[in-house]
């Protein structure tokens, strides 16, 4: 029998990717994207719900399955402050897992950033890295972390430091101490997110570029 996959963040790069795959997996027989608006998808396996991330806890009974997919993020262009930012990056992130958790979903899955760190002066990876210690206090049977560098792909909107880095990052990645920066689509990595929610695996997991994602380029 399938099992139900929630994914949040389904209208991003990653997420859009990650739905399409989920659909076509055999392991999975019921996806909820939970969107903030409508987001129609072809597969009769795939229900949207539009729901308000400021109020999530009203949506509560969404999150029962086994799989929560959190592929949740914005710019700080698009989010206009470094506040409204960290809303969406972090808060919002943290209290769908909380629900889930509280929902008894088992593993949770988590597109998170290369260079992560809750100590680093860049606010943005130093949001990505508080948000993963705080998933590791939920009593998640198996969290399951990537961090994938610069993304590649054709997103909705245009962001002008990201369509630069898809030029210039192959180009500086030759360098053989930058080969850890180099780009990775969304379609990649979400490959990378299906096959692990397939697999057993240890409690605890946490997917970097250098050595895990090269398999999915050369696959």
């Amino acid at each position: 029998m399938g099992k139900k996959a929630i994914v949040i963040g389904a209208t991003g790069l990653v997420g859009r990717a990650l739905v399409d795959q989920l659909a076509d997996a055999d392991h999975i027989s019921k996806i909820i994207t939970l969107t903030r608006r409508p987001a129609r998808h072809s597969s009769s396996k795939v229900i949207n719900q539009v729901v308000n991330f400021e109020q999530l806890e009203e949506y509560a009974s969404l999150f029962a399955a086994d799989f929560l997919f959190s592929c949740l993020g914005t710019t700080l262009q698009q989010a206009g402050s470094l506040a409204a930012q960290r809303k969406v990056d972090l808060d919002f992130q943290f209290k769908a897992a909380q629900l889930a958790a509280g929902s008894g979903v088992e593993h949770y899955l988590l597109v998170s950033s290369s260079a992560a760190n809750a100590q680093s002066r860049n606010q943005y990876l130093k949001m990505k890295g508080e948000l993963e210690q705080k998933i590791k206090s939920l009593p998640f049977a198996r969290i399951s972390i990537f961090q994938p560098s610069l993304l590649l792909g054709q997103r909705a909107d245009f962001r002008l430091g990201e369509k630069l880095g898809s030029y210039m990052l192959p180009l500086l990645c030759a360098i053989p101490w930058l080969r850890r920066f180099r780009p990775i689509t969304g379609e990649q990595v979400a490959a990378k997110m299906v096959l692990v929610s397939g697999q057993s695996g240890p409690a605890f997991e946490r997917f970097q570029l250098d050595d895990i994602f090269i398999k999915v380029i050369n696959s």
